[in-house]
């Protein structure tokens, strides 16, 4: 029984440190081109099927049209198409809203990939408070450089 409990603690721990690393990078990826490729592979390396993953997956699809030279059009659609139906299946959850919203903020205008970034910030807003602590310091963190939040909104993220 212990070994199991082990076992799945590990597993747990691994996964955890998968998303974290996920997180982490994607928190760095717009400030290079160099970040956004790395990004980009870890992402790819990623096995996990889960709606979070696979959501970040989605967004490293939309943002690698930034770092080629063909198929842009192609990526973008692809990637927001994808990171559209997970979020469809999973309406309530934060960090999927957080990813489209960050998406939709750095997307060119002319792509036209913006249109939920009102519902994004005010789901996150909403929803801060029913957060773990690591959910609400990678929100928060988010808020903060955000240009879509104002003061007084990223104030209310305590």
């Amino acid at each position: 029984m212990k070994l199991f409990l082990s076992l799945i603690t590990a597993f747990i721990f691994f996964f955890q440190t998968d998303l974290e690393a996920l997180r982490n990078s994607y928190a760095k990826a717009n400030l290079s081109n160099d970040n956004t490729e790395a990004f980009i592979n870890l992402a790819e390396k990623q096995s996990g099927s889960d709606a979070v993953t696979s959501g970040y997956k989605a967004a490293a699809k939309i943002m690698e049209a930034k770092v080629v030279k063909q198929n842009r059009k192609a990526l973008v659609k692809t990637g927001a198409t994808n990171l559209e139906s997970i979020i469809k299946a999973n309406p309530n959850n934060i960090e999927l809203r957080l990813i489209r919203l960050s998406v939709q903020e750095n997307i060119p205008k002319i792509v036209g990939y913006r249109g939920s970034i009102k519902d994004d910030k005010a789901f996150l807003i909403n929803n801060y408070s029913k957060q773990n602590t690591v959910m609400k310091s990678y929100v928060k963190k988010f808020a903060m450089q955000s240009k879509s939040f104002t003061d007084p909104e990223r104030a209310t993220l305590k």
